[in-house]
């Protein structure tokens, strides 16, 4: 489709955008919360710390200090999963996502639909609460697996058109910036106690972050041994993982041009510029050189370059409409 054509739809595309990117942010905080309980299990010592480094992740460490101050399994549950004034707990952006499908349901699929109501009221239920602190694993499985019925759902049920590459370019996206701070937590982890590294504690976190992502079979498959190294390399630079950061861009750029019309390697207008450079940083980077500038700085720059492709897809393509229903940056 041609760039000038783009306006016309700017409505139901902003609403398709964001639908996705609540629905994949949704699973991938219930997968930062599994992360910590598996961590628990694993290392009990260390209960209280475990919790802090989620909530640093978020970048929203000042609210949650002002509303709730200590962080315990109890208050990080409540802020990232039912808190209704924190818009990105699990709650609220399954909430906007509904918004904003029902906005576009003459769009969307009827199953889609059925699907974000239904994952909606599996949160904001009143049996939602007891489960997440009673049976944690379950319910929190429970909204990855939905999440992820949703994307099935799409794939096979909505037309492979314009609104179906907005989704696909903002869950990937969505899941390119989440995966880097998946892995940005393990360096959270590990702030408190440096000795850990290359240890039995090492390797467990390093097994709960890779789950985390689903990662770890297909880690396995490749590498067998679990090393830091590896890890990251697999979870950044990995070309057929689904979730791995340089994977997700390489999708996200295919969808964007499939949008404009550009061809690939060219660009057209600000979001293709900063997406293609920085699908370009990834092609001709390594693991190695990641190290040397120092793991958490590297994400620290990647998540802000993914914002500003944020940005420029939301100046691109959306900024001459309101907000849509839910819109929350």
């Amino acid at each position: 489709m041609l760039v000038h054509q783009v306006p016309m739809l700017s409505r139901v595309a902003d609403s398709i955008y964001w639908m996705s990117r609540y629905i994949e942010r949704a699973e991938n905080i219930a997968r930062f919360i599994d992360v910590n309980l598996r961590l628990m299990l694993d290392i009990p010592i260390e209960v209280q710390q475990q919790w802090q480094p989620l909530v640093i992740v978020t970048g929203d460490q000042d609210l949650f200090t002002q509303h709730y101050g200590e962080a315990t399994s109890d208050t990080v549950i409540q802020f990232l999963t039912f808190d209704s004034n924190y818009p990105n707990s699990i709650v609220s952006c399954l909430r906007s996502a509904r918004e904003n499908a029902r906005s576009i349901r003459e769009v969307i699929s009827s199953e889609m639909w059925q699907s974000v109501n239904e994952l909606y009221l599996l949160v904001a239920s009143r049996e939602a609460k007891r489960r997440a602190f009673d049976e944690p694993h379950s319910f929190f499985t429970e909204v990855k697996l939905n999440s992820q019925r949703f994307i099935g759902i799409t794939e096979g049920t909505m037309s492979h058109g314009e609104g179906w590459q907005f989704l696909r370019l903002a869950v990937m996206i969505e899941r390119a910036e989440k995966t880097s701070r998946i892995l940005d937590m393990k360096y959270f982890l590990l702030l408190p106690r440096v000795d850990h590294v290359g240890t039995t504690h090492d390797n467990i976190q390093l097994s709960a972050v890779l789950k985390s992502a689903s990662a770890l079979e297909m880690y396995r498959k490749r590498f067998h041994r679990i090393l830091r190294k590896q890890v990251a390399d697999f979870l950044i630079f990995d070309h057929h993982f689904p979730r791995s950061i340089h994977h997700c861009l390489v999708q996200a750029e295919e969808a964007l041009h499939q949008i404009t019309g550009s061809p690939l390697g060219t660009f057209s207008n600000e979001a293709e510029r900063r997406l293609g450079r920085l699908r370009a940083e990834l092609d001709y980077a390594d693991i190695s050189e990641v190290y040397e500038q120092g793991l958490h700085k590297y994400l620290d720059s990647l998540q802000l370059k993914l914002n500003a492709v944020g940005d420029a897809i939301y100046s691109t393509f959306f900024a001459l409409w309101p907000p849509s229903a839910g819109t929350k940056v």
